[in-house]
């Protein structure tokens, strides 16, 4: 096979073929493109990561103090994950991801990221559906039952609307975020991204389960085009005095 393309793992999955490969993009300078399908839809591309980044920033930017306990609900090329060490304030990361083979990539160096993630003792991940966590009354964390945290940052969904699985739908209406409330410290955010335009209706169902609500537009440059993107990061807060 060419060094140009490389196919670095393929497994089939209970939500479907998971693949990994390696592209060389010589019209980009020779730069190595690592992208993650699964079925027929392309999950995440290294050449587009800059808003996966903001998700982190955007959330964390809204917290106070220090000594964060941080949930990252996706870990797909590792982006938001690696942005959130970012935060000196960040004491403990938790990373969900409900396939195994996607953690396996990260512990075994398949990926750019990954020696980051598993060199920094502040990260533990955890093959488990972050959907039904969320739901649950025992919360994130496997080894602790009920544990609150401090933010949490989801990407999993390409948006609220645009599913990877009719099962995830539930979460993203009033019951469900208010459910993943209940594992929120008070003061505590919850941030997540969006490939869509601001939704109002989904921001008016933000708001009702958390303090406040509000909807940022993320612009970036196509590397592939040269024309600006835009994708949508949400970011709701819990007031201190919500259960």
């Amino acid at each position: 096979m060419s060094r140009d393309f490389e196919e670095l793992d393929y497994r089939e999955t209970p939500l479907g073929a998971l693949l990994l490969r390696r592209r060389r993009m010589l019209s980009l300078g020779g730069i190595d493109v690592y992208e993650v399908k699964l079925g027929d839809a392309f999950l995440m591309s290294s050449l587009f990561h800059e808003v996966e980044e903001a998700l982190a920033h955007l959330g964390l930017g809204e917290l106070e103090g220090d000594r964060w306990d941080v949930v990252v609900g996706g870990l797909g090329l590792g982006y938001t994950a690696v942005a959130a060490l970012e935060h000196y304030e960040v004491a403990s990361l938790l990373v969900l991801d409900a396939l195994e083979p996607v953690i396996e990539w990260h512990r075994r160096g398949m990926v750019p990221l990954g020696g980051k993630l598993t060199g920094d003792r502040r990260t533990r991940m955890l093959q488990a559906d972050f959907f039904e966590r969320a739901q649950s009354t025992d919360g994130f964390d496997s080894e602790q039952a009920g544990r609150k945290f401090h933010a949490v940052l989801l990407d999993i969904d390409h948006s609220p609307r645009e599913l990877l699985h009719p099962r995830n739908a539930a979460f993203y209406e009033a019951d469900g975020l208010r459910a993943l409330a209940t594992h929120l410290h008070p003061g505590g955010v919850f941030a997540l991204w969006s490939d869509d335009p601001p939704d109002e209706e989904f921001l008016e169902l933000l708001g009702g389960a958390f303090a406040t609500a509000r909807a940022h537009i993320v612009r970036f440059p196509n590397p592939l085009t040269e024309a600006e993107s835009e994708s949508t990061v949400y970011v709701a807060g819990k007031a201190s005095d919500q259960n």
